[in-house]
C-alpha cells in the first residue's frame, strides 16, 4: 500500500464518502483491503472498477446541486468526430476505416475553474486518503490531483438528447462519480483492451462502430457509485439521454502519476472551448508516452 500525509479535514471527507463501508483513512483495515481488492480484480479483468454507493445518498444531493449551480458555466459543444477526437477526414485511410468513421458527440463540461476550494466536490477530489486508495486500486506508487486548470476537476453533463460517442482518453484511466443519472440511456458501455501500444486494432473498433454488441460491456452505474476506468486502450461511450428524460450528471477526478501534469492543447479546446496559456507552454515541452493515434 502506498503512503500519503493526511493533510485535509476527516470530518468534511466523512461527510461525503461512506468512511465506514470504505475506510479510506484507515489503510490497514481488513475493509479498506477487500475494496482494493476488488478494484484491482475489476482493473487487471476488464480494465474497470466500480466502488459502489461509496458517496453518501446526502452528499449525492449535495453534489448534484453544486453542479446545478455551476451548470450555467458549462461549454456544450456538438462535433461529428472519430474515435480519436480527430473531425477531418484522413486520405491515407479508406472511407470505411475507424479513422474516417464520424459519429456524434454532444455533451457539456463545467471547466476546472468553476470549483471553488472547499466545495464538497472539491474535498472529494483532493481528499488525499482517495488519492492513495486509487493509487492502491491501480497498483502504482502515487498519484497527483491533475493540474490542469480546466480539466482536473469537471463535471460531464449530457443534457436530453445528447450523448458522447465513442471514443478513447488521453489518459490512461479516468475516475468518475456518477451524481444524477438520467430516467432512461446516459449508459456507459465499453470495449475492454481493444487496442495497445503496439496494435490500434482497427478491425475490432469498426465492427463495434458498425453496432457490433460482442464484447461490450454495460455498466450499471447509480449515483453515489465511483468508477475507475482505463479509457486509453478501452473504446467507450456514455449513450444518448431521451429528450424527455432528466439529464445526466457526472463528476471527473483527474490524477496523474506525475505531478504538475497540463492537459493536449486540441482536445482541450475541444471540451472546454478554450485555452489557457499554461496550456499553449506544456505543448511545446510535451512528450508523447505512446504512438496511437490519440
Amino acid at each position: 500500500m502506498t503512503g500519503i500525509v493526511h493533510t485535509g479535514s476527516m470530518h468534511e471527507l466523512a461527510q461525503i464518502v461512506d468512511l465506514d463501508r470504505y475506510p479510506l483513512h484507515e489503510p490497514e483495515s481488513a475493509a479498506y483491503a477487500t475494496a482494493v481488492a476488488a478494484a484491482r480484480e475489476g482493473l487487471r479483468s476488464v480494465g474497470c472498477a466500480v466502488v459502489k454507493d461509496l458517496v453518501r445518498p446526502e452528499a449525492v444531493t449535495l453534489l448534484n446541486n453544486e453542479i446545478v449551480e455551476r451548470k450555467h458555466t458549462t461549454h456544450f459543444s456538438t462535433q461529428v468526430m472519430n474515435p480519436y477526437f480527430h473531425t477531418e477526414v484522413n486520405d491515407e485511410f479508406p472511407s470505411d476505416h475507424p479513422v474516417n468513421t464520424f459519429l456524434e458527440r454532444s455533451s457539456g463540461f463545467i471547466p476546472g475553474d468553476s470549483w471553488e476550494p472547499g466545495c464538497a466536490t472539491d474535498v472529494m477530489f483532493r481528499a488525499p486518503e482517495l488519492a492513495r486508495f486509487l493509487a492502491d486500486c491501480l497498483e502504482i506508487p502515487e498519484l497527483h490531483c491533475y493540474a490542469d486548470p480546466l480539466a482536473g476537476l469537471t463535471a460531464n453533463i449530457l443534457d436530453p438528447g445528447q450523448l458522447f460517442t465513442w471514443h478513447f482518453d488521453t489518459n490512461d484511466f479516468a475516475v468518475t462519480v456518477l451524481v444524477q443519472e438520467a430516467d432512461e440511456g446516459g449508459l456507459f458501455e465499453y470495449s475492454p483492451a481493444i487496442r495497445n501500444a503496439d496494435d490500434e486494432g482497427f478491425d475490432r473498433i469498426a465492427a463495434v462502430l458498425a453496432g457490433e454488441r460482442e464484447g461490450v460491456h454495460t455498466l450499471d452505474l447509480r449515483p453515489g457509485d465511483l468508477q475507475i476506468f482505463r479509457g486509453r486502450h478501452s473504446l467507450h461511450q456514455v449513450s444518448r439521454v431521451p429528450a424527455n428524460s432528466r439529464p445526466r450528471h457526472a463528476a471527473i477526478f483527474a490524477y496523474t502519476e506525475e505531478a504538475g501534469v497540463i492537459g493536449r492543447l486540441a482536445r482541450t479546446q475541444q471540451l472546454f472551448g478554450r485555452v489557457l496559456q499554461a496550456h499553449v507552454d506544456a505543448e511545446e515541452q510535451r512528450i508523447r508516452s505512446d504512438a496511437l493515434i490519440d
